[in-house]
């Protein structure tokens, strides 16, 4: 191993993509159930119970890879207009 290059590490990046894809994905489960997406995930992010949404698809698990808060955050954030 070179000794000598600068490694780059950019976790950030790659996490906002993955809650991105994340949610896209649950979004679509809990639609192709027929529930309100946005209702299902605002009740799950305020409760933080897993029931809000479906097992359907895998979303129930999937969601419960994002940290709730950090998600919160990503929301408010974009809301305002600074997103990392």
């Amino acid at each position: 191993m070179d000794m000598d290059k600068t490694m780059n590490f950019t976790v950030e990046k790659d996490k906002n993509i993955k809650a991105k894809e994340i949610l896209k994905t649950v979004y679509q489960a809990l639609a192709e159930k027929g529930y309100n997406p946005v209702n299902q995930i605002v009740g799950y992010i305020l409760s933080g119970d897993p029931t809000y949404i479906t097992s359907y698809k895998d979303a129930r698990n999937m969601i419960r890879l994002i940290e709730r808060d950090e998600l919160l955050e990503k929301v408010v954030k974009y809301y305002i207009g600074i997103e990392d």
